[in-house]
């Protein structure tokens, strides 16, 4: 079991919160709440031991270009593929009305 923490530039918080996914599914859950202006930070806790790379690259590409808002993520994950890790992503943005 690793805790990786990541950080983002970003702009103002949005207003809504987020919790998408189910660790006891074999999946992911991922918390998004408003974060700090200017800073968007992910906290991850993952079962496999290693995986910082991955994730810093999954990450990277997601915020790469843009501008997100400033959130403050929490992942728990079991194992997750990154495309799974997307999707939960995605799906907790669309429910705090970001694309």
């Amino acid at each position: 079991m690793e805790t990786l923490s990541f950080e983002f530039p970003a702009g103002q918080p949005p207003r809504g919160r987020a919790l998408v996914g189910c660790v006891g599914s074999g999946d992911l859950e991922v918390l998004i709440e408003p974060g700090l202006a200017g800073r968007l930070t992910i906290n991850v806790q993952t079962s496999v031991n290693g995986a910082e790379q991955r994730w810093q690259h999954l990450f990277a590409r997601m915020f790469d270009g843009t501008t997100p808002p400033a959130m403050a993520i929490d992942i728990h994950d079991f194992g997750a593929t990154p495309g799974v890790v997307r999707l939960r992503l995605e799906q907790g943005f669309e429910e705090i009305g970001h694309d």
